[in-house]
């Protein structure tokens, strides 16, 4: 089966254009970075296909609606309310279509900036970053969606999209009327199986039990810094580059949790497979206690926010220091809750 959002980044990496370059890095990856990376998005790419049959019907799909701002609540479409919705058409070729790749399809579905004038607030947006089931993630500048018709499809040529064509929802960018866009916006960035739209970046916050934290609560934590090489590329300058928050341990402690030999704790992102216990990230107390695992809140020399086009505004991050305990894990993007497991 192809078509998986892991499957069109290694195709794009094969091509020489590797993920990593899409926020302008300024390192080609080497040879042994990209094997590395081929291995990584098929090792994914096998778990995901096996799981996906089981609870991915479009029936229960929802697509919910978020932001920065303060006046914007979150808002959850149903599938009904989603296909009520999706009444704009576009005539364009499929850019994951590779046996016909001329082939012109009419996409149905909802023109993303007509979603986000009904039910966000665009104050001072510049930038929409869809989140896909996977955790595969997009950035779109909100110039972009107004002067050109982007939709999210939910149909093609009158049938509902297939997952392994990107459905139910599927990110489309108008190629054939508006080529010029392929520029801006190439292959990549077709998103798969959308589930969130981010307005901007959203403000940080954390929930531990039924204690909930925002940035100035992390702010009077003891602040480290690491310097890695980022566990996902989605943005990020190539290379290791400085990542800034706070220690797993020490947002326990200020919770009140105090962890049990035995126990561990799960990190939670907002992509959907982060909800799965088979893919979520589980963190033994001992590693805990003996590694820096941060929730990172700030990048760069300059400590700038981890944007939602990286993966922010927080991102489960671990030290090189540690690298032989915790090699096995992967960086959560878009990380909202720690649950403890006794």
């Amino acid at each position: 089966m192809v078509g998986l959002n892991v499957l069109k980044n290694l195709a794009l990496v094969s091509l020489g254009i590797a993920i990593v370059c899409l926020g302008g890095c300024t390192e080609r990856p080497t040879k042994e970075q990209l094997e590395v990376w081929r291995k990584e998005a098929s090792d994914r790419n096998n778990q995901i296909l096996a799981e996906q049959g089981q609870n991915n019907q479009q029936s229960a799909w929802n697509l919910v609606i978020e932001g920065e701002t303060a006046t914007a609540k979150p808002v959850t479409l149903n599938w009904q309310q989603i296909k009520d919705l999706a009444t704009d058409n576009i005539d364009t070729v499929d850019a994951n279509n590779i046996t016909t790749p001329s082939k012109v399809f009419k996409f149905t579905g909802i023109q993303v900036i007509t979603l986000l004038k009904k039910f966000g607030n665009l104050k001072g947006i510049t930038e929409i970053t869809f989140i896909c089931f996977d955790a595969y993630q997009v950035t779109v500048k909100i110039e972009d969606l107004l002067n050109y018709p982007i939709i999210l499809a939910v149909a093609k040529d009158g049938q509902p999209i297939a997952r392994e064509q990107g459905g139910p929802i599927y990110l489309v960018f108008p190629y054939t009327r508006h080529p010029q866009i392929r520029k801006e916006y190439n292959e990549g960035m077709w998103a798969f199986y959308v589930t969130h739209i981010i307005i901007g970046t959203e403000k940080p916050k954390v929930r531990v039990g039924k204690r909930e934290f925002n940035l100035n609560d992390l702010d009077q934590l003891p602040q480290v810094t690491l310097t890695n090489n980022v566990g996902y590329r989605a943005w990020w300058p190539s290379g290791k580059v400085k990542v800034h928050g706070v220690r797993v341990r020490d947002v326990l402690s200020l919770a009140g949790v105090e962890l049990t030999p035995t126990a561990s704790v799960y990190v939670r992102g907002k992509p959907t497979v982060y909800h799965k216990i088979s893919d979520a990230i589980n963190l033994p107390a001992k590693l805990i206690k003996d590694c820096d695992i941060l929730l990172g809140t700030r990048w760069g020399d300059d400590k700038q926010p981890i944007l939602a086009k990286m993966g922010g505004p927080i991102t489960l991050a671990f030290s090189d220091n540690c690298q032989a305990k915790t090699k096995q894990l992967k960086w959560v993007t878009f990380v909202e809750e720690l649950t403890i497991q006794p």
